[in-house]
C-alpha cells in the first residue's frame, strides 16, 4: 500500500509564493518518485467548491477562499486542516501561524510534524496584535505537534526552551546548484556580468535595505547595486527613504519573479548582498550560496552559520562601507569567497540532501496502522 502524505500550510504547488511552496514542490515530487501518494492543499482565489486535481503526479485539493491577504490565509488554514481530519496518512504542516487549528489532528490521533519556520513574533513588521497571535501559535505548535522541524541550528535551541530537544530535528533549507546563467537576461537592466552587485528580499526595515543602499551611496563606486524588491515609495515610507537614500549607481528594477532572470542576477553578480537580521536558514541566501556567490551578509548567528566563515559581514552602516570601500575591487578575495560558498553550499544545503533526511523523518513517523 502506498504511504499517504498531506501538506498542509502553504499557497500551494507549483511554487509561487515563496520559499515554503518551493520547498513543498521539490519533497513532493521526490517523495511520488519514491512511491508515496502526495496530497497538497491548495489555496484558491476563486470558486465555490473544494476540487482536486493532478499535478505531475501530486494530488492537489483546491479550497477556494474569497477574502484577500492574512484573513484570506487564516480562512485557509483552518478550512484546509477541517478537511485534513478526514483523511488518513502522515501530515506535514509548514509554518505554526495558525497552529492552534492543528489541535484537531492532535485530538483525533493524526500524526502531524510541524516544521517551525522561523521567530516570526520578533520580525519588526508586525505590530503587537500579529506579534501576539504568532507568539501563542509558536507556542501551541511546539505543543501539538507531534515532532518538529527546525531550519536551523538556532531556531533548534529557541524551540528547545518549550519542548523537550529530542522532539526537534534539524534540517535546513536546501537550493539549486546553479552552474551557469544566461547573461543575456541582464541587458534590460543596463548590467554586465560582474560590473554589479545584487539585493534580492523584501524591502523591509529588518532585512537592512536602507543601510545597504545609504553604504554603497556614499561615493561613487564606479559600480551598480542592483535592489530586487516591491518596492511602493508612494505609499510606504521606508521604501521612499531607501530610494531617496541611493546614488545614481543603484538600479531599482522591482520584484522579478522570471526564475532565470534571478539566476543570472545571482550568478553573474559581483557581490550579493544579505541583510537579514532575524530568522533561520534563508532560503535566498542558500540560492546565493549555490550559484557561487561571493556573500557579503549582516553580522549574526543565523547568516555565519549559513554562510560560513569565508562571507564577509557587517554589523551596520558604517561598517557596510567600509567593506565596498576595501573589498569591491578585490579580484582574489572574490575568488577565494565564491570557492567558499560553493564549498558550504555543498556541504549541507544541497537539495538532495535535504529531501533525504526529510523522507527518513517521515519515515520514522509513519502512522503503524
Amino acid at each position: 500500500m502506498l504511504k499517504s502524505i498531506y501538506i498542509l500550510g502553504i499557497r500551494g504547488v507549483p511554487a509561487k509564493h515563496g520559499g515554503f511552496e518551493t520547498f513543498a514542490e521539490k519533497l513532493s515530487l521526490h517523495l511520488v518518485s519514491n512511491g508515496w501518494k502526495v496530497t497538497v492543499y491548495c489555496q484558491e482565489d476563486s470558486g465555490e467548491h473544494i476540487r482536486e486535481s493532478v499535478w505531475n503526479g501530486v494530488h492537489r485539493i483546491h479550497i477556494p477562499v474569497t477574502n484577500q491577504g492574512a484573513l484570506g490565509t487564516i480562512i485557509f488554514d483552518w478550512k484546509a486542516t477541517r478537511h485534513a481530519l478526514s483523511q488518513d496518512g502522515l501530515f506535514l504542516t509548514l509554518g505554526y501561524n495558525t497552529a492552534v487549528f492543528n489541535f484537531m489532528q492532535r485530538v483525533k490521533g493524526q500524526k502531524n510534524i510541524i516544521n517551525m519556520d522561523g521567530i516570526e513574533w520578533r520580525r519588526d513588521k508586525w505590530g503587537i496584535v500579529a506579534k501576539t497571535w504568532f507568539w501563542l501559535n509558536e507556542r501551541a505548535g511546539c505543543w501539538i505537534g507531534n515532532h518538529l522541524v527546525a531550519d536551523h541550528p538556532r531556531i533548534k535551541d529557541h524551540l528547545a526552551t518549550r519542548v523537550r530537544r529530542d522532539k526537534i530535528t534539524m534540517i535546513p533549507y536546501g537550493g539549486d546548484d546553479v552552474s551557469s546563467a544566461d547573461a543575456s537576461l541582464l541587458a534590460p537592466y543596463g548590467v554586465e556580468p560582474s560590473q554589479f552587485s545584487v539585493i534580492i528580499a523584501r524591502p523591509e526595515p529588518e532585512n537592512s535595505f536602507l543601510e545597504m543602499v545609504k553604504a554603497f551611496s556614499r561615493k561613487p563606486r564606479h559600480h551598480k547595486l542592483v535592489v530586487l524588491g516591491n518596492f511602493s515609495p508612494d505609499s510606504n515610507a521606508y521604501h521612499r527613504e531607501v530610494m531617496n537614500a541611493a546614488s545614481d549607481e543603484v538600479i531599482f528594477p522591482g520584484a522579478i519573479y522570471d526564475a532565470p532572470i534571478v539566476q543570472a542576477l545571482r550568478y553573474f553578480c559581483r557581490f550579493y548582498l544579505h541583510g537579514h537580521r532575524v530568522g533561520g536558514t534563508n532560503p535566498s541566501l542558500v540560492e546565493a550560496l549555490g550559484a557561487g556567490c561571493a556573500v557579503v551578509a549582516h553580522d549574526n548567528h543565523f547568516n555565519r552559520w549559513v554562510a560560513g566563515p569565508d562571507a564577509v559581514y557587517f554589523k551596520d552602516e558604517v561598517a557596510c562601507a567600509e567593506l565596498f570601500d576595501h573589498i569591491l575591487m578585490d579580484e582574489s578575495a572574490i575568488e577565494r569567497m565564491k570557492s567558499a560558498s560553493l564549498v558550504r553550499f555543498n556541504e549541507r544545503f544541497t537539495w538532495s540532501q535535504v529531501l533525504k533526511e526529510y523522507e527518513e523523518l517521515l519515515l520514522q513517523w509513519y502512522p503503524s496502522n
